[in-house]
């Protein structure tokens, strides 16, 4: 295939959310395909170049959330309101007609503005666009409106149904879990290709300084890390980590969150900070810059067990990085996990959604002793390589752009 300039839109490409960071990621696979990968975004990081920054296209704005409030949650709203996400949509289309021109782009990969609704007119526009110009577009789908109960009931079905996806000819899709696939072609009858999150398996990552983080964080060297390193939203279930420290009972024990943004509220992160002081659990949050593999290798580094008890996820991309840097997982079985990567030969504790006792003797029996993982952080690493690669990557992505040219 010749080399083609694919234009990556979505509201954000910045910090440390999933969809940033698996963006980034196909776009490295991308680019070792031989393409170009350019930027377009309501808010853009370092690190995204090159890169249009379109305010209007953000989900966290006076605007966006107004707009939101008024349509979800309720089955109508007033006519104004349309009409403003209308006018919205217009002024963003033109806006992505004039970038898809000018910088030439020959194919479109919007990363998940069209599959979960936080920015309406963002997602209107590009079905708009996308219909009225035949633009080849691969939209790479994270998370659909019907996945999150908050939008639920609506307004705004019927622009759910033309742009969350919009399902076109001129529009090839990726989902990124076997679930979402399956769900896609019930609903809309269009079929995807699976993506799913990958990490670069074939260049294991440089030894992280862990002593370096856990100065960093204010850690003594003998403290024992618990190492949640997801954002600070509900359905992340910080709350079992926090419980999961109490009922270990170890004064020396620190629960560390890496990941700050509040993306839903303040209210939560609030809670959890109630919750480990009535606990007595060390709870802190300390930052890593992903920007810098070696900050997040340092932070895994310190780690003395890594936690994933999320309810829900469209994939886990911490599961990837905890195979990935090699440390030992408590993980709950979301039904992603249950799905498509728990049956892969993970070994992981697990939780069916409680803290069971089992749970929590496992993993007093892990932090007291490390070779009781030491073969499973190996085996995991190697189920990432054969299954969530760069690799993998690259065959799904070229049929995908094959597929969209082809339209």
């Amino acid at each position: 295939m010749s080399a083609l300039r694919i234009g990556m839109i979505g509201t954000r490409f910045a910090g440390l959310d999933g969809v940033s960071l698996e963006a980034r990621k196909v776009a490295e696979v991308l680019v070792s395909l031989g393409h170009e990968v350019m930027w377009w975004a309501g808010r853009i990081g370092p690190g995204f170049a090159p890169a249009v920054v379109e305010p209007d296209a953000y989900f966290d704005t006076p605007h966006n959330h107004a707009l939101n409030g008024a349509v979800f949650g309720a089955d109508d709203c007033p006519e104004s309101v349309v009409a403003s996400l209308r006018q919205s949509a217009a002024a963003l289309q033109a806006r992505i007609d004039a970038w898809v021109e000018e910088a030439s782009v020959d194919v479109l990969m919007p990363q998940n503005a069209s599959a979960i609704p936080m920015q309406l007119p963002l997602g209107l526009a590009i079905a708009r666009h996308v219909a009225h110009t035949g633009t080849p577009t691969v939209a790479h789908h994270h998370d659909f409106s019907w996945e999150r109960e908050r939008f639920w009931p609506n307004a705004v079905g019927d622009v759910l149904e033309e742009a969350f996806p919009p399902v076109l000819p001129a529009v090839s899709h990726l989902v990124i879990n076997s679930l979402a696939a399956a769900e896609l072609e019930r609903r809309t009858g269009a079929v995807a290709r699976l993506l799913p999150n990958i990490m670069d398996f074939a260049n294991p990552p440089p030894p992280g300084n862990g002593a370096a983080f856990r100065t960093a964080a204010g850690l003594a060297a003998d403290d024992v890390v618990i190492l949640q390193p997801t954002r600070m939203i509900p359905r992340k279930g910080i709350e079992d980590t926090i419980e999961l420290a109490h009922r270990l009972a170890d004064p020396a024990i620190r629960v560390v969150v890496t990941h700050p943004e509040p993306d839903e509220g303040a209210t939560y992160v609030e809670h959890l900070f109630a919750l480990a002081e009535r606990l007595g659990v060390d709870f802190r949050v300390v930052g890593v810059d992903t920007f810098r593999a070696t900050g997040l290798a340092d932070a895994y580094a310190a780690a003395d067990l890594v936690t994933f008890p999320s309810r829900v996820e469209g994939f886990g991309n911490a599961l990837l990085e905890t195979f990935f840097f090699r440390r030992p997982l408590l993980v709950n079985r979301f039904d992603v996990y249950r799905a498509d990567i728990g049956p892969r030969g993970v070994r992981a504790i697990e939780m069916d959604g409680e803290l069971t006792n089992e749970v929590v003797t496992a993993a007093s029996e892990w932090l007291a002793d490390p070779s009781r993982w030491t073969e499973a952080v190996e085996a995991n690493y190697e189920i990432g390589r054969r299954f969530f690669s760069y690799e993998v990557a690259g065959e799904v992505l070229g049929a995908a752009l094959a597929e969209a040219r082809a339209h």
